[in-house]
């Protein structure tokens, strides 16, 4: 029997057994929307790491000096305890660090705290405060919609200006132009110079609800009251200038700290490199984890195609014995019923893509999830379905194969 006599008699007994048909692939339909759905949400949130989380929070060709490492959860009680007795790093180490860094390199300092703001023209409100120093803006890749950066001589004389994002000026300044009027942080008043450009969100967290401030005015006594900072961001042009940069860094700082060779640095140098390696295991775990259901679902689905298929062949017995009597071959009525079984399978491994898809869609749009459609798991998903639905129809197709045809046409006489 030609192949494709082969499957469209079988969508002629999908057709005729509606019900039965859906049910025996419910079972695969429901594991191949599960497993694209923790495909799509799992590779969509890879890509938003590598491509908005890294480039946003860290930078390209860019790391950050700090006392221990912001990102990674993979930290044991005894890290822990070791980071809390690490000197902390202060402002007076950006000089040291930042006349030793080469050429065409950029510096920044991180100091950040969430703190109370307050305005004429709205209740208070809390904001993500800044205080920086050098080229920060330009590491961040911020843009201003409106206004200006404050200056260098502004910086060095820790005049109370600030720039604020696009959340703060709407909520703080609702209607009005932004840009010349007061915002209080900590009881000081700020003279608003500039609005930063919409930022969006980053897993659901807004990147518009900031405000920066020079990290010499008073904003820095209260991100880091003991005078310390967050950290020393360092942005080269490319990678082989950034290794140069942290080494550089790397021999300054373990000089100013009087560490022997051999000594580990009881500092960390972060980079987006580091801060994915974390989320790799992550998502690992979370790719294991969420293709444990859909594999049991697949299985139970197999063993309902073998079941249903089985009472099919059982139904069809004169079928197959009329069949046999009018020369068909052993092979045709095996193909016959391998063919219909793995077209049920495909068919309900194709309906689950569709129904994964949407739930992908569905979560993404509902949740700060994102999520990406992988094309390797459409094909890879049509695939196990077609696999499933050969592998649970062969033992009812070989049953089906070796009825005597004598018997199969007494059977139901």
């Amino acid at each position: 029997m030609p192949f494709f006599e082969a499957v469209r008699l079988a969508l002629q007994q999908i057709r005729v057994q509606k019900l039965k048909s859906f049910f025996t692939l419910l079972g695969v339909m429901i594991g191949v929307m599960f497993l694209i759905a923790v495909v799509s949400i799992v590779t969509g949130m890879s890509k938003y790491v590598e491509e908005d989380f890294a480039g946003r929070m860290l930078g390209a060709n860019t790391f950050t000096v700090r006392r221990f490492p912001w990102f990674g959860n993979n930290t044991t009680r005894e890290e822990w305890e070791e980071w809390q007795r690490r000197p902390r790093v202060y402002h007076r180490d950006v000089a040291l660090v930042r006349n030793a860094l080469p050429a065409g390199t950029h510096y920044a300092v991180e100091s950040q705290e969430t703190l109370w703001a307050t305005s004429p023209w709205a209740r208070p409100r809390q904001v993500e405060a800044h205080a920086v120093e050098g080229d920060y803006f330009t590491i961040k890749k911020y843009d201003l919609s409106s206004g200006r950066l404050f200056t260098p001589e502004e910086t060095e004389a820790g005049t109370p200006v600030i720039v604020i994002g696009d959340e703060v000026a709407k909520y703080f300044f609702a209607g009005l132009t932004p840009v010349g009027r007061e915002l209080r942080i900590g009881g000081v008043p700020y003279s608003v110079i500039g609005v930063i450009e919409h930022q969006g969100n980053l897993f659901g967290q807004s990147l518009d609800k900031t405000a920066f401030a020079p990290f010499n005015s008073p904003l820095h006594r209260l991100t880091n009251p003991r005078g310390d900072i967050d950290g020393l961001m360092v942005q080269a042009p490319n990678d082989v200038m950034m290794n140069d940069a942290m080494e550089t860094t790397r021999e300054v700082l373990r000089g100013q700290r009087k560490l022997r060779p051999g000594t580990k640095d009881n500092f960390v140098m972060e980079t987006s490199a580091s801060a994915l390696k974390s989320f790799e295991q992550m998502k690992s775990i979370m790719t294991i984890a969420g293709t444990a259901l859909p594999a049991i679902s697949l299985v139970v689905g197999g063993l309902v195609i073998m079941n249903i298929m089985l009472v099919a062949v059982a139904e069809r017995t004169r079928e197959i014995g009329i069949r046999k009597s009018l020369g068909a071959r052993r092979k045709d009525i095996l193909r016959q019923f391998l063919v219909e079984s793995a077209t049920l399978s495909t068919l309900g491994a194709i309906l689950g893509i569709l129904l994964g898809i949407l739930g992908a869609k569905i979560i993404a749009m509902n949740t700060p999830l994102p999520a990406a459609i992988a094309p390797w798991s459409l094909v890879v998903a049509t695939l196990l379905g077609t696999v499933v639905g050969v592998a649970s129809g062969t033992y009812p197709a070989r049953k089906a194969a070796s009825l005597d045809p004598i018997d199969a046409l007494r059977a139901e006489t």
